[in-house]
């Protein structure tokens, strides 16, 4: 074996990042591998739009199937996103005898536990630095570099494109809307937005990180999820003045044999280290009862980083290929055997603390009707900021609460928001700091 073949499905901004990477770092990736990795095909729907690197035109084509068949590649990197024909398109390679790189979150936080069961019947690996986080070894560091510990912890900023709007609403006091078309300005935002904003990208790679984390299938279903659209500069000026930041974080924890999954709005303490994370850079803590606290931290997306995240596996799959060890290291990072449908705690159990803000008539008597609700449902009230002046007709009063359950906090506010001096929904996010010593 002289070389490698590869072979690109999806020519896109990703697909433009691995050919760059292979072509700049050609000696050194040689070097490292004692072989050149060579670019045999690339399929595309589009092969006439300029890119900014360019490959020779006779390996250029629009027909996915030329890439899966030529018996000269023997990686496919599936770069087109989304659920079909993508998993066919694996599925065929796998059957082919062909090892996959995917950069693919959605469809393995879908369809990861069919797939990786498929390339284990055919000896084959599906590799995926590039899929959660990008640039950033997370994947690496959960199946290999801390293979040692019993992880506790998964916590943080996974979407560098709510990163972004949340840093713009904090440091520029921009609303929601301005700071999403800022973002789309700028490239850090799509189009169409959805899955960034309301958490969806985040929850398909926390359900990666924590099935690789905790030894558990891959349960995207399980994952609580809620998005950044209905967040409030006023609720992140409050936030500043309890002394908190507020980020989207996905959060994984397994305790007493159960996980907890959960995307969502969350205060952190300004003194934390994500705190300080802005723009479109991720950032991950990791716990483990060995290692102890770690952080990752880098562009979590982009041409170059995720770039670079797939070239990391096609060298990877390189090294296994020429010592012939397929499945050296399983998807997951434990025996496929061995993984368990781990159960998942409801997000009515979840035990945290909570930022609340209500629209109440400044009327005597409101915050006592309130804090009595509130204690009859054993919420205890940790401080109160009662404004003066009116918003929108309405004073607005913000609470902290010590720890409480999510069952019981939802069923107070149900109560409070029926009040005749209650005059919108309250607000509600979720506080996180006990994470904030371990780092």
């Amino acid at each position: 074996m002289d070389s490698i073949g590869i072979g690109l499905i999806g020519w896109g901004t990703v697909g433009c990042g691995v050919v760059r990477v292979l072509q700049e770092n050609e000696s050194i990736i040689s070097n490292r591998l004692g072989m050149p990795l060579v670019i045999r095909r690339v399929a595309d729907l589009d092969i006439e739009t300029p890119r900014p690197v360019a490959v020779p035109r006779e390996i250029l084509t629009t027909d996915a199937e030329a890439v899966l068949r030529d018996p000269k590649i023997d990686i496919v990197v599936e770069l087109i996103g989304g659920l079909e024909p993508a998993r066919s398109f694996i599925l065929e390679a796998l059957e082919s005898g062909k090892h996959v790189v995917t950069a693919n979150k959605a469809l393995l936080a879908q369809s990861g536990n069919e797939l990786f069961e498929a390339a284990r019947r055919f000896e084959r690996t599906v590799a995926f630095e590039a899929a959660v986080a990008g640039g950033i070894p997370l994947i690496k560091s959960l199946r290999e570099g801390l293979a040692g510990n019993r992880i506790d912890t998964i916590f943080g900023i996974l979407n560098g494109t709510s990163n972004y709007i949340l840093t713009r609403m904090t440091l520029a006091a921009l609303p929601f809307s301005d700071a999403l078309r800022e973002a789309q300005q700028h490239g850090f935002a799509e189009a169409d937005p959805t899955l960034d904003i309301e958490g969806i990208d985040t929850a398909h790679k926390l359900a990666i990180a924590c099935a690789m984390g905790f030894g558990s299938r891959i349960q995207l279903d399980k994952v609580y999820t809620e998005g950044i659209s209905r967040i409030d500069p006023l609720d992140v000026r409050f936030a500043e003045e309890f002394g908190y930041h507020l980020k989207l974080l996905a959060i994984g924890r397994q305790e007493q044999g159960r996980l907890e999954m959960r995307v969502h709005p969350t205060l952190i303490p300004s003194t934390h280290v994500l705190a300080s994370v802005r723009g479109a850079y991720n950032a991950v803590h990791i716990r483990g009862n060995a290692a102890g606290s770690i952080m990752l931290y880098g562009l979590g997306a982009g041409m170059m980083p995720t770039g670079s995240a797939v070239v990391s596996d096609l060298i990877d799959l390189a090294r296994d290929m020429f010592c012939r060890a397929p499945h050296r290291v399983p998807p997951l990072g434990f025996l496929p055997e061995r993984l368990e449908w781990v159960p998942v705690k409801p997000m009515e159990d979840i035990v945290t603390r909570y930022y609340f803000r209500f629209s109440a008539m400044d009327r005597p008597g409101v915050l006592s009707k309130i804090s009595g609700i509130l204690g009859n449902n054993a919420i205890s009230i940790a401080a109160v900021i009662q404004k003066g002046r009116e918003v929108e007709g309405a004073v607005p009063i913000v609470m902290l609460t010590h720890e409480a359950r999510e069952r019981d906090v939802k069923r107070s506010l149900a109560e409070i928001d029926r009040l005749d001096v209650v005059k919108e929904p309250t607000r509600l996010i979720r506080i996180e700091d006990h994470e904030s010593a371990e780092i």
